[in-house]
């Protein structure tokens, strides 16, 4: 064992955290047979929870996407006869597993994966009920960008969600990377003409399950709300953009994560030439790629040496830490740009292959916030906001601190890209703003807020909003961790155990102590009264009014939840004035 791997484990044991989680999630896991329920392929059986809740795990919702269907568009499953048990989670799609820091890998289960992966979990109170499915329903859509992840991840069990709040809780699982995001249809022709953002085709899919079928499981049909976490709620927002998708979602949630652009057809026609290249292939033997094995597509995607550094840009996930796959510019839901193949691309996935939706023209008619929102989904609710330190994901046990103003600005010259006069400015508006912050703290918070994390959720929350037709509700989370000596600080992903009620199954990121679960109550509560209503006001909260540009009313989210307008204004007017052709080219 090494230095850091015993540093990374040392950390978690001493905390007294890992038994107890394997303990409590082997508790929310376990059940006994529950009752049938008719879906259109066929019957299936779920767990019962604690006699409160079923639980439906790897549901078929598509056929297998192997072989001859690699890269086409999903199609419904082969029904069966008899019951199907739906006791254990499905398979995930063929991925690179990522490089999660040490807090949050006892939380994935790294559930066996193949290309027959399109399933869903299921997390309901009642079914076969006389309600006549009219509970909210919650579709959750994981993060690790476009090129891993799963909707397995412990923190991700809907159970508590459910149980607490009478909704109905789904999860997705669909294609990733070069499975669900190469584009080929100017390579291959014919019937990969039609074939592009795969990946979100079988979202789409899972959709219609859920429009079918919801109601035996408790559910209501009209009432859905698709809700993600980084590059799941880049996924959200590409929703908001596909002809196909719209009737299937009533409201929307962005955390940590936007989709201002995705990427063009010429790049994405370079990527996939170039992943091609990597599998000894030339760009006229698109058909052969469906013959491949799976592990041998796996292995192109394989980072190499030499590939992009985190340290670049560090707008990323905790999947993107040190060793990862794909480039530090992976930040939810932005793909690579056009003329950049496998630069960028939240979750590029190595071996030169960028994953993202690509603007298609049919599937995909165009970016979604860009220049301005689309008309689409005009009418669809948005809940969308960032955590504090977004970036914290970057800080490693080899990280140290910047000691003065000076290595702070030097840092900062790398991270955010700006010059010397600008960011001496950005630094002492951020220390008037903070006067009790570290050089690091500052660093995470100045970088964050340079992030797509931050400006690319304003930029679709001003856009949205513009539109006049539905409310945007802003938030950020500012609750600091108090795990491993307060490193994570309010990390990316660190929102998701509250809004699930899971602090208890996620005690190595969030720890053990009583705060949690009073904030746990708030931010859930709020969540799922956006989902019953399209407003996330609650007794619980002080009043939350709708995002505007003029305002800008967010929920901060703490020990105390205050709601104020334009928060750290000075902070975010200093930031664009840094970064003004950032600003003007990415939203």
């Amino acid at each position: 064992m090494n230095r850091r791997t015993f540093i990374e484990t040392s950390t978690i044991a001493a905390a007294g955290l890992l038994l107890d989680w394997r303990d409590g999630w082997a508790q929310a896991a376990a059940g006994t047979p529950g009752a049938a329920v008719s879906t259109t392929a066929g019957k299936v059986r779920g767990l019962l929870i604690d006699k409160k809740i079923h639980a439906f795990r790897g549901v078929p919702y598509g056929a297998s996407t192997a072989g001859a269907r690699r890269f086409l568009p999903p199609v419904k499953p082969q029904p069966w006869s008899g019951v199907r048990d739906a006791f254990e989670l499905g398979l995930r799609s063929p991925l690179i597993d990522s490089n999660l820091v040490p807090e949050w890998r006892p939380l994935n289960l790294r559930e066996p994966m193949g290309e027959d992966c399109l399933n869903l979990n299921v997390w309901t109170p009642s079914v076969n009920d006389n309600r006549g499915g009219k509970r909210p329903v919650m579709v959750w859509l994981h993060g690790g960008g476009y090129a891993a992840g799963s909707p397995g991840m412990i923190a991700y069990d809907g159970a508590n969600l459910a149980r607490k709040h009478d909704v109905v809780v789904v999860g997705i699982t669909h294609r990733l990377n070069a499975f669900g995001f190469m584009y080929l249809a100017e390579l291959g022709g014919g019937k990969f003409t039609d074939a592009s953002n795969a990946g979100m085709r079988d979202i789409i899919a899972g959709l219609e399950w859920i429009r079918d079928n919801i109601a035996s499981f408790g559910g209501d049909a009209g009432n859905v709300t698709i809700f993600g976490q980084s590059g799941g709620a880049g996924k959200v927002s590409t929703l908001l953009g596909m002809p196909a998708a719209q009737g299937l979602f009533h409201k929307a949630v962005a955390q940590s994560g936007s989709a201002v652009t995705s990427m063009a057809a010429s790049a994405a026609t370079q990527s996939a030439e170039a992943f091609m290249a990597r599998l000894g292939l030339k760009r006229d033997q698109v058909e052969e790629l469906q013959t491949l094995p799976m592990e041998q597509l796996l292995d192109a995607l394989q980072p190499r040496s030499g590939g992009p550094s985190t340290l670049r840009e560090p707008q990323g996930r905790p999947e993107q830490g040190r060793g990862a796959t794909g480039s530090g510019r992976a930040d939810a839901g932005r793909g690579a740009r056009g003329g950049e193949p496998g630069r960028g691309g939240r979750g590029g996935g190595g071996g030169g292959f960028a994953a993202s939706p690509v603007v298609d023209g049919t599937s995909l008619p165009h970016d979604v916030f860009n220049p301005t929102a689309t008309t689409l989904s005009a009418n669809i609710p948005l809940l969308i906001g960032s955590t504090e330190t977004e970036v914290t994901w970057n800080v490693n046990t080899d990280y140290t601190p910047s000691a003065d103003d000076a290595a702070l600005c030097e840092r900062l010259k790398r991270t955010v890209r700006a010059d010397d006069v600008q960011l001496e400015k950005v630094i002492a508006i951020y220390k008037k703003g903070r006067p009790k912050a570290s050089h690091l703290d500052l660093a995470l918070i100045i970088e964050t807020d340079a992030s797509q994390f931050r400006s690319g959720t304003d930029t679709e929350a001003e856009r949205k909003s513009a539109l006049g037709k539905a409310p945007v509700y802003m938030y950020r989370f500012q609750w600091y961790s108090p795990v491993s000596g307060g490193r994570l600080r309010a990390m990316h992903c660190m929102d998701i155990p509250f809004v699930f009620e899971n602090v208890d199954l996620c005690k190595t990121v969030v720890g053990d102590g009583q705060d949690r679960y009073a904030l746990a109550e708030k931010m859930s509560s709020a969540w799922v009264a956006f989902a019953r209503s399209g407003n996330p006001n609650h007794k619980g909260l002080p009043k939350w009014d709708p995002f505007t540009a003029d305002k800008r009313a967010t929920m901060i989210f703490n020990n105390e939840c205050r709601a104020v307008n334009d928060p750290y204004r000075e902070e975010r007017l200093a930031i664009a004035a840094a970064q003004p052709a950032r600003r003007t080219t990415e939203g």
